[in-house]
């Protein structure tokens, strides 16, 4: 009963939205103010025509007159008569060309008054005015003749007479007008005037007759019998439709951590099963209801169908569904010659990059060779190759989008690329510093080098940024734009191949001779691990100061990214063959007095037997 409760309230609730918001006649006339202006000035200038036509046919029956009145002798009165006669004639002529080509330039944009019938459908249209009457006020006058027919009882197929009248021929019932069919009607729909009159009285006959036939005792019962079917039909199917989804809605409540267990990605639960089982339940539910109004959709129109004054109705809503999608359907195949052009064009493109991705993997491997052009700007290049590529294929497709001369698609582009220049001009500099470095050819992953105040190896090159990792194994991100404005020191360019040299000063006092110093610093260099043997290592006094000399050891390394062990093991070996030779390494301002001091070697690369020397005393002896 529930269910039957929940039905009737949709059918009711469906009934009060149609019948509220259902639209008139499609066929029906909108009579809007230009319509109705240019209308006026036709009928303006028809009066005018007609009242130069009534002038005319009145001179033609005295001309028609005084012939009839003439003598047989009298021939150039007559050839003068018959003259005027052919004269008026070519007027008549001239004027219903005028006429016909004035009413021909209104049909695309002028729309006419309807005549309708009993269900408020359109039977004729009408463009003309006749007497005193307006275009309107006739259309309003045939309609309401046109309903008292139904009271007729003897109303049959032949009811309907057509009579020539003296400038028009007349549709008439026994001694009584319906309507007067004019040149000007006729004009305006292409036929003569008694062509249009048949036409006009078999859509009238027609009409009268299918409403009595509607509204006869038999029909009425055979709609409403009908009616309730359908009511009945829709009622069980809602009923059995709601029926069906409380069984699902069972069914996927009895699968919860059975075959509904939740949804993993790896080891995130996006949903589990209680969830899950939520989802479906709520996607149920909406289907359910989605399938109820739509039944309810079909049906109505059926149920409108069955009765000639809700016919309209039926035509209406379906044509909500139907009008949309003939429109989508027409505008696609519109539009398919275009896409077929897009399609192609973009194929073409799609081999053009193709090609050139060809060549830029054939330059990168080194297969091909183009001067002054080194292989590792074959990446950067394509890619700067491939968005003008890009950019012109849409330039080329721009033409072809649907909407493309819509203002309101220019204004979108326009504002799309005053955000995209104003709001990436940050970035924009970095992906342009980002082209330069790349072409300027400063650095590659891997190498040593030393941007502004940070020294590490390069671990990635992209559009924005240059990543650097320390010594320490900080990550450093570096923006394009500022690499661009600081110094870079590339410390691995040359070192495979000529060879980095690496230095670090000693500074000794004046009693150790340079020579020896010199040895000493060689040797030291030559032990260490990663240092070259050829070249060798040189040595070069960087200043002279008041307490001892600069002594500053250069040597040749290939291996720029280990720069920190070969300094420390080098530094190490230096304090090595220094102690071994006896040289002390002294603070500058140390003062290497022997008398009494102990070495600042340590002890051990001294001799077993070493003692540090005593202080010398000096004393003088006087003679009294």
């Amino acid at each position: 009963m529930d269910q039957l409760k929940k039905s009737l309230v949709i059918l009711i609730i469906f009934f009060s939205i149609t019948f509220c918001f259902s639209q008139q006649d499609t066929i029906s006339i909108k009579k809007d103010s230009v319509n109705i202006a240019l209308l006026e000035n036709y009928n303006t200038r028809l009066s005018e025509i007609e009242r130069q036509r009534v002038a005319d046919s009145v001179r033609k029956s005295e001309l028609e007159a005084q012939l009839d009145a003439l003598k047989t002798t009298d021939n150039l009165k007559k050839e003068e008569l018959q003259a005027q006669l052919i004269a008026l004639n070519e007027k008549e002529v001239k004027r219903l060309a005028d006429k016909k080509a004035k009413i021909d330039s209104l049909k695309n944009t002028t729309k006419g008054f309807p005549v309708s019938g009993f269900f408020n459908d359109t039977l004729f249209v009408l463009y003309t005015k006749l007497g005193s009457f307006s275009p309107k006020e006739r259309a309003d006058i045939i309609s309401s003749r046109i309903k008292k027919l139904s009271d007729n009882f003897k109303f049959g197929p032949n009811s309907l007479k057509i009579e020539d009248a003296e400038t028009s021929v007349d549709i008439v019932l026994e001694e009584r007008i319906i309507m007067s069919v004019t040149e000007n009607d006729a004009l305006w729909n292409d036929i003569s005037k008694k062509e249009l009159a048949e036409t006009y009285k078999e859509k009238i006959t027609e009409a009268v007759l299918k409403y009595k036939n509607a509204t006869s005792f038999s029909t009425l019962a055979k709609q409403i019998g009908l009616a309730l079917l359908v009511l009945i039909i829709i009622i069980l199917l809602i009923f059995y439709i709601s029926k069906f989804f409380k069984w699902s809605a069972q069914k996927i409540q009895s699968q919860e951590n059975k075959k509904i267990q939740g949804i993993k990605i790896k080891n995130y639960i996006l949903f589990d099963a209680k969830r899950q089982v939520s989802a479906f339940l709520f996607l149920n539910k909406i289907l359910k209801w989605f399938v109820i109004l739509l039944a309810v959709y079909i049906a109505l129109p059926i149920l409108f169908g069955l009765f000639p004054w809700t016919e309209q109705f039926a035509d209406t809503l379906f044509g909500y569904i139907l009008d949309p999608l003939t429109n989508m359907l027409t505008s696609f195949w519109n539009y398919l010659p275009d896409l077929i052009t897009i399609v192609v064009i973009v194929i073409v493109f799609r081999y053009i990059l193709k090609g050139i991705s060809f060549l830029k993997d054939e330059v990168a491997r080194g297969n091909l060779t183009l001067n002054g052009f080194y292989p590792d700007w074959a990446a950067p290049t394509y890619q700067i190759i491939r968005i003008l590529v890009i950019a012109f294929m849409f330039v080329v497709i721009f033409p072809y989008l649907p909407g493309s001369d819509s203002p309101i698609f220019k204004g979108v582009s326009v504002f799309l690329g005053f955000l995209f220049t104003f709001g990436s001009a940050g970035s924009l500099s970095n992906i342009i510093a980002g082209l330069v470095l790349t072409y300027m050819r400063l650095f590659t992953i891997g190498d040593r080098v030393k941007i502004g105040e940070v020294t590490g190896d390069v671990i990635e090159k992209s559009s924005l940024v240059t990543r650097v990792r320390t010594i320490k194994n900080e990550i450093i991100s570096i923006p394009n734009s500022t690499v661009m404005n600081s110094h870079t020191i590339n410390y691995s360019s040359d070192a495979p191949a000529k060879g980095l040299i690496i230095h670090t000063t000693v500074t000794i006092g004046y009693d150790v001779p340079w020579k020896d110093m010199y040895e000493t610093l060689i040797d030291a260099a030559l032990r260490t691990e990663l240092i070259l043997k050829e070249p060798q290592p040189f040595v070069l006094q960087t200043s002279l100061e008041d307490f001892y000399v600069a002594y500053q050891i250069n040597a040749y390394v290939r291996e720029a990214n280990k720069q920190a062990k070969i300094y420390s093991d080098l530094h190490q070996n230096i304090q090595d063959a220094c102690n071994e030779r006896g040289i002390e390494i002294l603070s500058p301002h140390y003062r290497a007095a022997r008398d009494g001091n102990a070495t600042t070697v340590p002890s051990d690369y001294l001799p077993k037997d070493y003692e540090a020397p005593s202080f010398n005393v000096k004393t003088e002896k006087k003679e009294k």
